[in-house]
């Protein structure tokens, strides 16, 4: 009688551990409810524009919108250029095949619909200008003209070359390429635009957004700062088309298979 007593109460002990474990482990995966973690994320970095930005933007962007691996958002130029639609769709969507990953809970994101407006009317009220383009003509956001990559070679000799270099390899930067960020007692470098991972991770959406808006803080100007003229939406479409055209199939690798 000892021995089947112990025998049940040792089965009903191992029951509620079984349980147990089994409650611990719903209660970490989210019960398995379609959208539980992706709500909690989303709920998690907070409603305001500062909480949400750490949160899912910072990590490429910058802390504050600059000086991060990813295109620098505290660019009047380039708010003002792209306007906040594209910036919400770009925001929601992500880019294709890129490094840009959809926010929106409706292309597999985390954030809400509002969370993401949150965070473009944050973005363009904390860092944009009205009237950074204000009476210009700038080219189109997304280029619709065929672009040619020999004609792109002539244009960039005319409007990049001087920073970046005949071919584009970069190069040391000497105070005169970069106004205000070289000189004496300072150094810096000019990166290669041609290095076939770099072209590799990025899109030629971001290339012509880069090319148009340029960086703030003058370390790179717009489309309009350097040259005799302005660069037309086919000059800017023509230098994507060359830099595009130095993408590689299997970039860092010297052979396309193991030799």
């Amino acid at each position: 009688m000892m021995r089947g007593r112990n025998f049940t109460v040792a089965r009903r002990f191992a029951g509620s551990c079984a349980l147990l474990l089994v409650a611990v482990v719903m209660g970490l995966c989210g019960c398995h409810q379609p959208g539980a973690r992706a709500e909690a994320a989303g709920h998690g970095a907070g409603d305001d524009f500062r909480s949400l930005y750490r949160a899912n933007c910072s990590g490429c962007h910058g802390t504050n919108g600059k000086g991060g691996a990813a295109i620098a958002l505290a660019n009047p130029v380039y708010i003002a250029w792209v306007g906040r639609e594209q910036m919400r769709s770009a925001v929601a969507n992500g880019t294709a095949s890129k490094l840009m990953p959809p926010f929106a809970r409706s292309a597999g994101g985390m954030l809400t619909d509002n969370q993401v407006l949150v965070l473009v009317n944050g973005i363009a009220e904390s860092w944009g200008k009205p009237d950074a383009v204000a009476g210009v003509m700038t080219p189109a956001y997304k280029g619709t003209l065929a672009g040619d990559a020999q004609r792109g070679l002539i244009a960039y000799g005319e409007f990049c070359a001087r920073c970046h270099g005949s071919a584009g390899e970069g190069g040391p930067a000497d105070g005169k390429n970069i106004p205000g960020k070289t000189g004496p007692g300072k150094s810096g470098w000019l990166g290669n635009i041609v290095e076939p991972s770099y072209l590799a991770l990025i899109s030629d959406q971001n290339l012509r957004s880069l090319i148009v808006a340029g960086l703030p803080d003058g370390v790179m100007p717009d489309w309009r700062s350097d040259g005799a003229q302005p660069m037309s939406d086919q000059q800017v479409t023509d230098v994507v088309a060359w830099m595009a055209s130095k993408r590689v199939a299997n970039p860092g690798q010297p052979y396309a298979a193991r030799p």
